[in-house]
Parts: structure tokens; sequence; C-alpha cells
């Protein structure tokens, strides 16, 4: 008996009936939905073995079937969140972007303002503090086991040595010969050519600032804590060395800026339109994967990087094109459609990427601004009196961005297009350019410094609950604290455990970790 029950149960379970549930009484919201719809329903079961289920009652139940969403509020409610978080990440992208590329572009014009200046500076005590040293005029300023030289003027001096003597190099390269050999290859060789180029650039990126840094802390590394020669190689091997990367890094970079120039001036832009795609590929390689906080800022710095390198690659094409047709305004009204076509793929793919990794990996759109003030604490940070290192060394760190090579390659595009001479008129106009971009230099240092501070002290002052007030005052103690750069880094021009956010940004999230512990325990 008991056998023949359950049979006849589990044969009313598996029974399938249609119904207008617009005779059906709504559940009530808070109770047990699937408990109250199928008690529901299961008062009709006698009622179904009498009648059947005819095709256009099936059909008229589909048309006239009633939902409510406001039984399921709080999820569509969220989603709808999601939505406008996810149109949000553009501009909150580009908002990091635009303050992450003037500090590149502050780093760069380091290269051609200051650095030059320094240098002469350094070589000008080269010849005469040993001078006054003889005179008797600093043996009483001298420390004893100190230097000659101060650390920062040795770290000017060999980075000049390395510029001027991988610029000579590079001046042997002859980029005419290159751009046929270049052009007389075939499409997808070109295409294979240009991404082993960009993957060997990143692979240069990623190890060019320990090489310098390496160069820069055995020039200058006190005497009480240097090593014995077994132990090091010295600094005329790292010297060496750094030249040796700054050179193979400046010729890779022309034969990017070589590469884009035959798919720029093609007849059939073939080689440009699978460029332009090869940005969209990347969307698959970074969307999918799992990212966090520190991860995220990984790719948005590299982003910053890539987007700023296209740029300096787009110039030196136009200043390589306008010399071959003689300036002509023509000739830059057809080259401006092309370059503008590959910044705005580089832009929308940019967008996309983050808006898809922020909404996969459950971000929210204000985590850029945690980035920008990372930044803003790296720019004080650098400007102080008793910096750790130049803020070009700190940026390179954050971004990947390295200066020199960039700037060597920049500088012999630029030397070729514009021929020298030692006429009056031309000497005139190389110092007005020169005191032009030095004032766009120290324009540019204004505008990122104001920004900094301003990001400082509404991170330091922004209202929020108890506990987030806690957090920001230890914060605010810090930027207050004279020894700022002691707060948010730890020996940061020996350490390069690189691109990861500032230490005063990391705080509050282990602030939180530990208030979310004590509030579980």
């Amino acid at each position: 008996m008991n056998t023949d029950e359950n049979c006849q149960n589990y044969t009313e379970k598996k029974y399938i009936r249609f119904k207008d549930l617009r005779s059906v009484k709504q559940p009530d919201i808070h109770g047990d939905k699937v408990q109250d719809l199928k008690d529901q329903l299961n008062d009709g079961k006698h009622q179904q073995k009498k009648q059947g289920v005819s095709l256009m009652q099936f059909l008229r139940t589909e048309l006239t079937r009633g939902y409510q969403l406001e039984n399921d509020e709080e999820r569509f409610s969220a989603r709808r969140e999601k939505i406008y978080s996810f149109m949000k990440i553009p501009r909150e992208v580009e908002k990091f972007m635009i303050y992450g590329f003037l500090q590149c572009v502050d780093s760069f014009l380091f290269v051609y303002t200051f650095l030059p200046l320094r240098f002469m500076m350094a070589l000008w005590t080269v010849v005469t503090r040993p001078l006054r040293y003889c005179l008797g005029k600093d043996k009483n300023n001298l420390k004893v086991g100190e230097q000659h030289l101060r650390p920062a003027e040795i770290c000017d001096l060999l980075k000049g040595i390395v510029v001027i003597s991988c610029w000579a190099v590079t001046w042997k390269v002859d980029t005419s010969m290159m751009y046929h050999l270049v052009k007389s290859q075939s499409v997808i060789k070109l295409y294979i050519f240009y991404n082993m180029l960009e993957v060997g650039d990143r692979l240069f990126s990623s190890f060019g600032q320990d090489t310098i840094d390496a160069l820069l802390w055995t020039a200058t590394e006190p005497r009480s804590k240097r090593k014995t020669r077994s132990q090091h190689l010295g600094t005329i091997p790292h010297l060496m060395f750094a030249g040796t990367y700054v050179l193979l890094h400046s010729i890779l970079v022309l034969f990017q800026a070589t590469t884009l120039n035959v798919a720029i001036n093609s007849s059939n832009k073939a080689l440009l339109t699978i460029m332009m795609s090869n940005n969209f590929v990347e969307l698959k390689g970074s969307v999918f994967k799992k990212f966090d906080k520190n991860n995220l800022f990984q790719l948005s710095c590299a982003d910053v990087r890539e987007r700023f390198h296209l740029i300096m690659l787009l110039f030196a094409v136009n200043l390589q094109t306008m010399k071959e047709y003689a300036w002509k305004t023509e000739r830059l009204a057809d080259l401006l459609p092309d370059c503008i076509m590959l910044l705005l793929a580089e832009v929308l793919v940019d967008w996309v990427k983050h808006a898809f990794i922020t909404r996969f990996n459950e971000l929210r759109s204000t985590v850029y601004r945690d980035y920008t003030i990372s930044l803003a604490y790296d720019m004080a940070q650098t400007r102080q009196e008793n910096a750790f290192s130049d803020p070009s060394d700190l940026v390179a760190r954050r971004m990947g961005f390295i200066p020199l090579p960039l700037g060597v390659a920049i500088g012999r595009v630029f030397c070729t297009t514009v021929t020298p001479s030692a006429k009056p008129a031309n000497i005139i106009l190389f110092l007005l350019a020169y005191l032009i971009l030095i004032a766009l230099r120290i324009l540019n240092s204004v505008v990122i410094l104001g920004k900094a501070c301003d990001l400082i002290l509404s991170h330091s002052k922004e209202p929020s609950d108890s506990t987030t007030s806690r957090k920001h005052s230890s914060t605010s103690s810090d930027i207050k604290n004279s020894n700022l750069a002691t707060a948010m880094f730890s020996n940061s021009a020996v350490s390069l455990n690189n691109v990861c956010l500032n230490d005063a940004v990391l705080k509050e999230e282990v602030n939180d970790e530990k208030d979310n512990t004590g509030n579980v325990q």
C-alpha cells in the first residue's frame, strides 16, 4: 500500500500543468515564494486531472502571463547600479590616464630641459671643486670620508654620460636604410616584426630601471657600506652595461617608429588595419582574467605608459614624413586622420577593457581615484628636499616608463629632420625652442603638483564614519610629518618592489581588514 502511494505521489510530482497565473494569488514578498506557489498550484490538481491542456491555452497563457519586478527589488536595483558604474568607468579611467600622462610628460621633458643643465653643473663641479679643495677653500666644509661630488651630482653626471654616448652611437645608424629594409618586407612579416618589437620593448622596460638604479647605487654607495670588489662589478662595468641597455632600447624604439612609418605611409593601409585590430585582440588576454586592486593598478599604469609611448612614436613618424615631403601642409593633412584613428582605437580599447574588468571583478569605479591619489603621493614625495630619487626614476618604477631610451631615440629623429647649422639665426631659434621646453616643463610640473596637493588634502579630510576617520587621521599625521617620504616608502632608491599602490593608500586597506576581522570575532 505504501509503495502504491509513493508511486502515485511520484507520478503527480512529474505532471506538468499550465495555468494562467492571473488567477493565482500573488505570494507575499516577505514569505516563502516557492512554498506559496507550490501550495497554490497544488490546489487545482484535482481539476487538472479532469481538464486537459490544449495548445491554444498554452499560447494564451504565454501571451497574457503577468509578472511583477518589484518582488525582486534588491536584485534589479543592484544590476542597475552596475550599469551606471559601467558607464562611469571611461570618465574615471581618463582622469587617471591624464594625470599619469602628465607625469610621463614631466619625466620625458626632464631629459631635454633640466638634465643638460644639471649635467653641466656637475661637470663644472668636477673641474672646480678639486681646485678649490687644493686651495683650501673647501677643506673645512668637506667632512671626513665624504666624496668631492654629492650623490645627486654623481647621478646627473652618469645619466648625462649615458645619454650623450648613446646618442652619438645612434647618430651612426642610417634611418633611411632602416626604412627601406622594413618597407621591402611583406605585410605578414611586418606584422610579426612589429609584435616582436612590442614584446621586446616591454621586456627592456621591465629591467631597464633596475639597470640604471644598480649603476647609480654602485656609484653613490657610502664607503662605510661599500662591499669588496669581488661582491660587485664596480662603477665602470655598471656604466657600460647601462649604456648598452639604453643603446639597444633606443635602436628598438627607432625600429618601432620606422615600422609605424611604413604602415601609415603605405598605399594599401593593410598593415595599419592589422595593427589597429591588434589592439582589440588585447581584450582577449586581459578581460577574462582575475584582477584585484593592485593588479589592476599595474595594468592601468602600463596603459598610461603605452599611450604616451604611442604618441611619441606618432610624433617621430610625423617628423620623418614631413621632412621627406619638404614640410608641406597637405601631407600633414593626410597623416593626421591615420594618427587619430590609431589613438582613438587605443582609447576605445582601454575604455572597454577597464569597464569589463571592473564589472567581472566587482570593483567600484572609485578605485581609479585611489590610483590617482597614489600617484599624487609619489609626486609629493619626489619633490621634497631630501627625496629618495629623481621624479623620473619613480615614475619609471610605477609605470615602467624609462625616459632615457625614448629621449635618445626622439633626439636622434629630431636631429635628422632639422639640419643644424652655426648661423646666428639658427642658434637663436634653438635657444628659443629650449626656453619654450623649459617653460612647458615648469608649467606641467606646477599643474601636476597643484593637483597632487588637492588630492592629498581631500584624501586626508574627506568626511566618513568613525572607522574611516581613524584611518584618515593616521594618514593626515603622516602628511604633516616633515619626513613624508619615510612614511610612504622603505628605501625606495634601492628596493625595486615596483608597481604597487602607495603605502599611504594601502594603509587604509590594511586597517579595513583589521576592523573586519575584529567585528567578525
